[in-house]
């Protein structure tokens, strides 16, 4: 099969291409426990788009993700400390005895023995994100712990229990609001039945009476407290999480003199994950659009995280500017004798099986002429990730000829190997082969190119692959790799083991 009729198949069955990064390590004093990462670039099987705009890119965040966002957002908002200000004796005194009017004077009694009461310790444990009964919410639960203390002229030591609760809420998809769509955070109150509160220390008859009685009070009286302090603070967090994610993909990526831009379209809850459907532009240096790709004719396949806990991906178009912006078509010239004198020798011997008139017209300041046809493109050969490119190359026999002594058209394909280094995403071309080799012009007389297959493909070997290489080396920074908490990963390639995809699935480094 030609290598253009190859791509033009695997383009109709794997028109992507999949980075996934699972198990990736943790930036030091950020987040705690073992976390995955996946970073998925895909090129996925063409669709006929409906609506107007077509996501080029789908942002995951799996559960440990929005756990520890969340969490960390808690803890800039102060929540624990709001916790321990709870007006503990205020709440009892509004709403006395589950709301009984004629206990009211036994309430009073047990508050006259009360020096004070409030919270001294208050610690809101791992909180826990679920897929709640309806697919399109998820479900968010904070156990919350505290220590209470208790000062009575009854005793000279301070009395302390322990109150543990759980407060409940629902992540949704909010459309009622003008604007576009976006998550928020809401129904937020105590569980049913979370409540426990118990005496710590048991002392004298009379102190162990009066510690019982107020925690039968507070019963009724902390959860509503909960809900009022606390509810607050968490929908707060949340909106403060999301407003963050969204600036995170919005951050540019530079791509060499370019730079490319996400966009939020709408977001999306499936099982227990938020989905960041986002569209794309680039951008020139001076900040000017030079291409839109919210129309993308592809449409995205978003696969399950599985084991990940964060994936990006994006369509093939996305990839093709990528590369493109990297790897613009260029022209190489280069003095053979003088850069490659092996390689000189070799073509002046090839060329003389076809013309000895022309091997001795090649001087010692003899070029070879490379240009760089469109953008490279992807295609996958037996689970293997290739790079294609069409490539012209002339033969000058001096730095003073005007005209080439031939001109080869060559289809040429490299092993695409991904790997990343920290937060960068970077592509490396391993070898060359010249899959099909055209005459385009001849000063010397036709002839079968082949034969100077072997002496081409190793010029390309020199010449074109570390010049892009040396393009690609510096990678594509993703800066939500460590925004999110991650410090570095490594990649190998892995084959979909279902579906028109492939994947590139890198690992934690030690």
């Amino acid at each position: 099969m030609r290598l253009t009729e190859a791509i033009e198949e695997t383009a109709a069955i794997f028109p992507g291409l999949v980075w996934h990064l699972p198990h990736c390590s943790l930036m030091p004093g950020k987040m705690a426990g073992p976390w995955t990462f996946t970073l998925l670039c895909s090129l996925l099987a063409a669709t006929m788009i409906q609506a107007t705009l077509s996501p080029t890119g789908v942002l995951i965040l799996g559960p440990k993700v929005i756990k520890e966002k969340l969490t960390q957002e808690l803890k800039d908002h102060h929540a624990a400390s709001i916790l321990q200000q709870l007006p503990l004796l205020s709440a009892i005194q509004e709403k006395p005895a589950g709301g009984i009017p004629v206990l009211g004077s036994l309430v009073n009694t047990i508050l006259k023995r009360i020096i004070w009461l409030k919270v001294t310790t208050a610690n809101i444990l791992q909180l826990q994100v679920k897929p709640s009964a309806n697919d399109q919410q998820l479900l968010v639960r904070i156990p919350l712990e505290m220590v209470a203390g208790l000062n009575t002229p009854l005793v000279k030591t301070i009395v302390e229990f322990q109150m543990e609760t759980e407060a409940q809420a629902i992540v949704h998809m909010d459309t009622s609001a003008r604007g576009p769509t976006r998550l928020v955070l809401s129904d937020c109150a105590t569980s049913q039945g979370s409540l426990r509160i118990q005496l710590l220390n048991k002392l004298s008859l009379p102190v162990n009476s009066l510690a019982q009685q107020l925690m039968n009070l507070l019963v009724p009286a902390l959860p509503q407290l909960v809900k009022n302090q606390l509810c607050p603070v968490l929908e707060a967090s949340f909106n403060d999480m999301y407003a963050e994610l969204l600036q995170l993909v919005k951050v540019p990526i530079p791509l060499s003199t370019d730079h490319l831009e996400f966009d939020l379209l709408f977001p999306a809850i499936k099982g227990d994950t938020i989905q960041l459907y986002l569209g794309a532009k680039l951008l020139d240096s001076q900040g000017n659009v030079t291409k839109w790709f919210n129309n993308s004719a592809t449409s995205l396949t978003v696969p399950t995280l599985d084991n990940t806990q964060f994936s990006l991906i994006v369509s093939q178009d996305i990839v093709k500017a990528t590369v493109a912006a990297v790897l613009p078509a260029e022209e190489f010239m280069v003095l053979l004798d003088s850069v490659l004198p092996e390689m000189a020798r070799r073509l002046k011997s090839s060329i003389g099986l076809i013309s000895a008139k022309a091997a001795d017209a090649l001087g010692p300041t003899q070029i070879v002429k490379i240009l760089t046809q469109d953008t490279p493109q992807f295609f996958m050969d037996q689970g293997r990730a290739k790079v294609a490119q069409l490539v012209v190359l002339e033969v000058f026999p001096t730095n003073e000829a005007l005209r080439p002594l031939f001109t080869v058209g060559i289809e040429a394909s490299s092993e695409a190997q991904f790997y990343t280094k920290d937060d960068r995403l970077i592509l490396n071309l391993n070898n060359i082969s010249s899959d099909r080799i055209k005459l385009m012009n001849s000063r010397i007389g036709w002839f079968q190119p082949d034969v100077l297959k072997n002496i081409i493909t190793d010029i390309l070997l020199s010449v074109l692959v570390p010049n892009q290489n040396g393009k690609l080396r510096s990678g594509v920074p993703v800066s939500m790799v460590k925004a999110l908490g991650f410090e570095a990963a490594e990649s190998s390639l892995t084959q979909a083991p279902r579906g028109p995809t492939s994947s590139i699935e890198c690992h934690s480094s030690t």
